[in-house]
C-alpha cells in the first residue's frame, strides 16, 4: 500500500496543473507546482477563504512549508505514528526547514596537544581535552564555533593542571544565532603563568549558556575573563565558579552580561576560600533591560586578600536581582564594593551577606548602594567594620531619569501618532528579523503535534530535548507565552501552519482580509524621513490582527487583536537624496491602559498606561492583517 501511494504522488499530474483558475499574484508558480504540496495546497486554501479578487500574499507564500508531495505525505503518515517524527527528525528537520538541534554525542573529540600549540579554527563538536597538563607552553584557541547560525557544543578541559603556561581563548561562539554551549573547565589546578579568556558568546541571539569553572584550584596564576555574553538578546547563563581555592593568584573579571536583553542570569562563586588573592570584578550586567539575575557569594571564606567590585547592574532597567554574601566569614580581606545599581531603575532587588561574619582584622566598605530608582533589601551585613558612604540615593537629578530612560530604549522604537505625517524626520530602529529561518509546517503535520505544556515530555521526545538544554527552554517560553491569558480586550491565538493564521484573521476581520507588512529593512539604525502617508481604513480605527514570531522548531506565530487602533503605511525615504528606500506599516495603539507603567514604550516617551497613544513599526517578518480598503 505505502509503494502504491508513493507511486501516485510522483505521477505526473500535468492534467490537474493546466487548471485556468489563478492563486493569486502566484499565477505562474501554480502552474509548476504539483497540486499535493503543501504551497499549492495554501493557494488553493487562499482563493477558498479569501474574497477572490485580492491576490496571496507573496510575503505569507513564503513562509509555506517547503516540503515536496512525498515528503509531505511520508512526514503526515511518521506524524500520527508514535515516535514516528523522533526517529526521522534530522531528516524532518532539513526537509521542512525547521529549527533543530545535531545531537552531538558521537562528536567527541579528546585532544592533548604539545606545548606552544595554537588551535585557529573549530566548529560545532564536543571537544574534551586541550592543553592537560603541559608545562611552560603557549597555548591558544582562537575561534570557536563562530558566526554558527545554531552552535551546539561542548567544551570539556582547556590547560587543566598546566605549569606555566600562557593560555588563550579568543573567541567562542561569537556572533551565533541559537547558542547551546557548555564549557566545562578552563586552567583548572593549573600553577603559575597566566590565562586569558576574550570574548563568550558576544552578538548571540537566543542562547542556554553553562560555564562551569574558571581557574580554580589554581596557585599564583593571574586569571583574565574579558568578556561573558555581550549584546545577547534573549536567554539564560550559568556561571559556576572562578577562581575557587584559588593560593595567590589574581582574578579579573571585565565585564559580564553587558547590553543584555531579557535574559536570566546566574552567577556563583567568585574567588571563594582564596588564600591571598587578589580579586577584581569590573562590570556586572550594565545596560541591560529586565534582567533576572542572581549572583551568589563573591569572596567567601578568602584569607588574607583583597576583593573589588566595580559596578553591579549599572545603568540598568527594571529587573529582579538577588545578590547573596559578598566576604562572607573572611579572615584579614580588604573589601571594597563600589557601586551597586548605579543610575538604574530596579523594581525589586535584595542583598544579603555583605561581610558578614569577617573578623575584626578584615575592613568593608561600600560606596554607593541603590543609586537611581526602586526597591532596595539589603540585609546582613558587617555590622562593625562596615562603612557605606552611599546607601540608597533615590534623588537623582531632574531630567536625569528620563533622560537615563531613553538612553535604554533603542530610540524610534516607539513614536506618537502626530510623527506619522509627510516630512517628519525620526530615527528607525532596527527592525531586522533576528529570529532564525524556518518555515511552517502544514497543517496536516501540525495537527498531529502536540502543542502544551502538560505535553512537554512528549514534544521532547519529538524535538530530542533533553533536561535544561535549549530546545526545552524554547519549547516551553512559547508554550507559556502562547497559553497566558489573554489581556484585557485581547483576543490571540498562536498559529504553526498558514492555514491556521488565515482562518484566525478571518475570524476577526472575516473574508475581505489582506495582510500587510514593512517591505524590507533599509533604513534600520538610520535617521530616515516620511514621505506619503496613508492611515488604513482612511485612517480611523479599524479593527487589526498583529502576528509576532515566537521561537519554536517551526514557524510559530503569536497573533492577537486588541481594540482602539490605528494602523497606517508610509514611504520611506532616505533624508538626504529623497529616495524612497522603503514602505513601511505602523500601528498606533490608542488604549495603553493596560499595559505595565514599567513598558519601554513609557521610558522612552514618557507619561504612563492610558495617559498616551503608542506607535511602533511592524518588523522584518511580522504582519499585520486588516479589512482591505474599499
Amino acid at each position: 500500500m505505502e509503494n502504491q501511494l508513493l507511486l501516485f504522488l510522483l505521477l505526473p499530474l500535468f492534467f490537474l496543473s493546466s487548471s485556468n483558475v489563478i492563486f493569486g499574484s502566484a499565477k505562474e508558480s501554480s502552474a509548476r507546482e504539483n497540486p499535493f504540496t503543501p504551497k499549492a495546497s495554501l493557494m488553493r486554501y487562499w482563493s477558498k477563504q479569501i474574497n477572490i479578487k485580492f491576490p496571496i500574499s507573496p510575503f505569507l507564500l513564503s513562509k509555506a512549508s517547503p516540503l515536496n508531495a512525498v515528503n509531505s505525505a511520508t512526514f503526515v503518515k511518521l506524524a500520527a505514528q508514535n515516535g514516528g517524527l523522533s526517529s526521522h527528525l534530522s531528516a524532518f528537520c532539513s526537509s521542512a526547514n525547521l529549527l533543530c538541534f545535531p545531537d552531538l554525542s558521537s562528536n567527541l573529540h579528546s585532544q592533548t596537544h604539545d606545548k606552544n600549540s595554537k588551535f585557529t579554527v573549530y566548529s560545532n563538536q564536543n571537544f574534551t581535552n586541550y592543553g592537560t597538563s603541559q608545562a611552560d607552553g603557549s597555548q591558544s584557541f582562537k575561534k570557536y564555533s563562530e558566526s554558527e547560525n545554531s552552535a551546539m557544543d561542548s567544551f570539556r578541559r582547556y590547560s587543566r593542571n598546566s605549569q606555566d603556561g600562557r593560555d588563550k581563548f579568543s573567541i567562542y561562539a561569537h556572533h551565533a544565532n541559537v547558542a547551546d554551549d557548555n564549557f566545562n573547565t578552563y586552567g583548572t589546578g593549573a600553577t603559575g603563568g597566566e590565562g586569558e579568556f576574550k570574548k563568550y558568546n558576544v552578538d548571540v541571539n537566543f542562547q542556554n549558556l553553562r560555564f562551569t569553572s574558571y581557574g580554580n584550584d589554581g596557585e599564583n596564576r593571574a586569571h583574565k575573563f574579558s568578556t561573558y555574553v555581550e549584546n545577547a538578546n534573549v536567554g539564560v547563563e550559568w556561571f559556576t565558579s572562578y577562581g575557587k581555592n584559588g593560593d595567590r593568584s589574581p582574578n579579573e573579571f571585565d565585564g559580564y552580561d553587558e547590553g543584555v536583553n531579557l535574559a536570566e542570569s546566574n552567577f556563583t562563586n567568585y574567588g571563594n576560600n582564596e588564600n591571598g588573592g587578589n580579586d577584581t570584578f569590573k562590570s556586572y550586567g550594565s545596560r541591560g533591560n529586565q534582567p533576572s539575575s542572581s549572583f551568589q557569594s563573591y569572596g567567601e571564606g578568602g584569607k588574607g586578600g583583597i576583593e573589588s567590585f566595580t559596578g553591579y547592574s549599572e545603568r540598568s532597567s527594571v529587573g529582579t536581582d538577588a545578590f547573596k554574601s559578598y566576604g562572607k566569614n573572611s579572615h584579614a580581606e580588604k573589601i571594597n564594593f563600589t557601586s551597586y545599581f548605579g543610575q538604574s531603575f530596579a523594581f525589586g532587588d535584595n542583598f544579603t551577606g555583605y561581610g558578614q561574619g569577617a573578623d575584626e582584622k578584615s575592613t568593608v566598605g561600600f560606596s554607593t548602594y541603590g543609586e537611581g530608582d526602586g526597591q532596595r533589601n539589603f540585609k546582613e551585613y558587617a555590622k562593625g567594620g562596615a562603612s557605606f558612604v552611599k546607601y540608597n540615593v533615590t534623588r537623582v537629578p531632574p531630567g536625569a531619569t528620563e533622560n537615563l530612560a531613553k538612553k535604554l530604549v533603542e530610540p524610534g522604537k516607539f513614536f506618537r501618532e502626530a510623527m506619522l505625517q509627510k516630512g517628519t524626520l525620526m530615527p528607525m530602529p532596527d527592525i531586522r528579523d533576528k529570529m532564525p529561518k524556518r518555515s511552517f509546517l502544514p497543517r496536516s503535520i501540525t495537527s498531529k503535534l502536540p502543542f502544551s505544556t502538560a505535553k512537554i515530555s512528549e514534544l521532547k521526545e519529538i524535538f530530542h530535548a533533553s533536561d535544561s538544554s535549549s530546545m526545552e527552554t524554547m519549547l516551553l517560553d512559547a508554550l507559556k507565552e502562547c497559553e497566558r491569558a489573554p489581556s484585557r480586550g485581547e483576543t490571540k491565538r498562536c498559529v504553526g501552519s498558514a492555514e491556521d493564521l488565515i482562518d484566525f484573521a478571518t475570524s476577526v476581520l472575516g473574508h475581505n482580509a489582506v495582510v500587510r507588512t514593512t517591505e524590507n529593512v533599509n533604513g534600520w539604525k538610520q535617521d530616515i524621513e516620511l514621505g506619503t502617508v496613508k492611515g488604513i481604513n482612511g485612517g480611523k480605527v479599524t479593527k487589526s490582527v498583529s502576528c509576532h514570531q515566537s521561537l519554536y522548531p517551526y514557524l510559530l506565530y503569536y497573533c492577537h487583536s486588541v481594540p482602539k487602533v490605528r494602523v497606517y503605511e508610509a514611504d520611506i525615504l532616505d533624508p538626504n537624496s529623497k529616495a524612497r528606500i522603503n514602505h513601511g506599516v505602523a500601528v498606533c495603539h490608542l488604549d495603553t491602559s493596560a499595559w505595565s507603567s514599567t513598558h519601554g514604550a513609557f521610558l522612552a516617551l514618557g507619561s504612563g498606561p492610558g495617559e498616551i497613544e503608542v506607535c511602533h513599526w511592524i518588523f522584518e517578518n511580522d504582519m499585520t492583517w486588516t479589512i482591505a480598503d474599499e
